[in-house]
């Protein structure tokens, strides 16, 4: 392309270039490029001197570097494959119609505060960051496997689309070397990382991402080396994060997760070091944690008021230290009906910390909550244990029921003395002692062999017997939890 052909705007930006000066057409520095439809010839560059620019620079060129701010771009910016040398920053600016660099070789690429209908970077490599801060596009943003060195800026972008069933932004399978830094981003529409690799943090603080009946964060299989940040982030839609690897903290304090009838986060079989969801408002929709490994897991039992899928979700501590009867209710909401092993993992984070008599509540909420799938026989039995000896959890009981029969037993044949079976051999009658034969199945005092109540003693002597054998079995039931805890 020759010199003579360029406008007077083309001509400023064709001579900045070899020197990497800055082209900046703004009048104000508050202008909005969403008004770019207006601004005249003084302002327009065509897409195709850019391309010509970028790929033949002028061989006098010194540090050649496009600066370009506050410029219309019309025509088709066609990049594709193209192998770029010279950083590119085309901040400001209105693009008439989408960029296509799909595959390019790029050293940096800035488009602060550009808006444009959509862009197409898959499979770019880009040496350094790539800026799209305040940067508003009404389309796909695509990143699919692209390669970005350095981070990938998208704080306070604002990202549409018309079409619901195209993810707004496309980051599946990308990988980002410095990591993610989105504070304040605003998407309408599905925003999709799946198999994504972070060398850095995700930081989506105050971010809102809105796609209600869908996903507004897919982000399956991602790797990330560092922290999820996401203070104060607002979703309408679903997080998918099952598979993912997360180094460090998966932090949703303050956040608003909302999917009525659907999931609202999901972070199944997933290795996080620690999730937070601490003073976050009430989780509208599931919340799926099954099969995870969580170092510490985090929040208030409050956040999480529906249901919930917890089997095989392990976790080392538990944050903050709640009593039992605040966590409880969470488990007995869960999707997969009785699921023991939540219990099991609840009662070890209790005694992780050295709380054994939380510990003891939480197995005894376990029992409970399994005597209810029980046939009936069972839980008459269940029923029997829980109000005698509380599944061998509260100790104290049997020693009070003991003490009572005692007591009954002994004021009982106090006052009325069985029969000797035979006088001549039979000891001296002892209403304690034989009492604690009755009681007692397995100890002999050689005091029930040598008397024969008779009528109603008799039967009390029955129902000694009987209690006696259930204290004793429920008794052995939890020395053995005990021993095998």
């Amino acid at each position: 392309m020759e010199i003579n052909e360029l406008t007077a705007a083309e001509a400023r930006v064709w001579r900045a270039f070899p020197k990497g000066e800055p082209v900046d057409f703004r009048e104000e520095d508050d202008e909005d490029p969403a008004d770019g439809y207006d601004w005249g010839p003084e302002r327009t560059v065509r897409a195709s001197v850019l391309r010509a620019l970028l790929l033949s620079p002028p061989q006098d060129a010194e540090i050649p570097r496009l600066r370009l701010s506050g410029a219309r771009v019309t025509g088709h910016l066609n990049l594709m494959y193209a192998i770029v040398d010279h950083p590119l920053h085309l901040r400001y600016c209105h693009f008439d119609e989408s960029p296509d660099l799909y595959g390019t070789r790029l050293r940096q690429l800035n488009l602060r505060g550009s808006v444009l209908p959509s862009i197409n970077l898959a499979s770019t490599r880009i040496d350094g960051p790539l800026r799209m801060t305040h940067c508003r596009v009404r389309g796909p943003v695509r990143l699919a496997g692209a390669e970005i060195a350095g981070a990938l800026f998208l704080d306070d972008a604002e990202l549409t689309t018309s079409d619901p069933s195209v993810p707004v932004l496309q980051l599946h399978q990308a990988v980002l070397g410095d990591g993610f830094a989105a504070p304040g981003l605003r998407v309408r529409g599905e925003m999709r990382l799946d198999g994504a690799t972070v060398g850095g943090s995700i930081a989506l603080d105050d971010a809102e991402l809105a796609n209600p009946g869908g996903h507004a964060l897919c982000a399956r299989s991602i790797e990330v080396r560092a922290d999820i940040r996401a203070r104060n982030l607002r979703t309408q839609g679903g997080i998918d994060l099952r598979g993912s690897r997360i180094s460090g903290s998966l932090d949703f304090t303050g956040a608003r997760l909302s999917n009525p009838g659907g999931t609202a986060l999901r972070a199944s079989s997933c290795v996080i070091g620690e999730l937070w969801l601490y003073r976050c408002e009430p989780i509208e929709g599931r919340l799926h944690l099954r099969r995870s490994r969580i170092d510490v897991l985090g929040f208030e039992s409050e956040v999480a008021p529906g249901e919930v899928l917890f089997n095989n979700l392990s976790y080392t501590a538990l944050n903050p230290t709640e009593p039992a009867h605040r966590r409880l209710p969470l488990l007995e909401r869960d999707g997969d009906g009785y699921v023991p092993y939540a219990y099991e993992q609840l009662a070890a984070a209790y005694r992780h910390v050295g709380d054994e008599g939380a510990a003891r509540r939480v197995q005894l909420a376990k029992q409970r909550r399994h005597r209810a799938t029980l046939p009936w026989i069972g839980r008459v039995w269940g029923h029997l244990q829980d109000t005698t000896v509380g599944y061998g959890f509260r100790p104290l009981r049997a020693a009070v029921w003991l003490l009572s029969l005692l007591a009954a037993g002994s004021t009982v044949y106090a006052l009325h003395h069985p029969h000797p079976l035979k006088a001549d051999e039979t000891p001296e009658f002892n209403p304690v002692f034989y009492t604690l034969d009755l009681l007692l199945p397995v100890i002999s005092f050689g005091q029930e062999g040598a008397f024969a109540p008779t009528g109603g003693y008799q039967f009390l002597s029955y129902v000694l017997i009987l209690t006696g054998w259930i204290l004793a079995t429920t008794v052995i039931a939890g020395v053995s939890r005990s021993v095998t805890r």
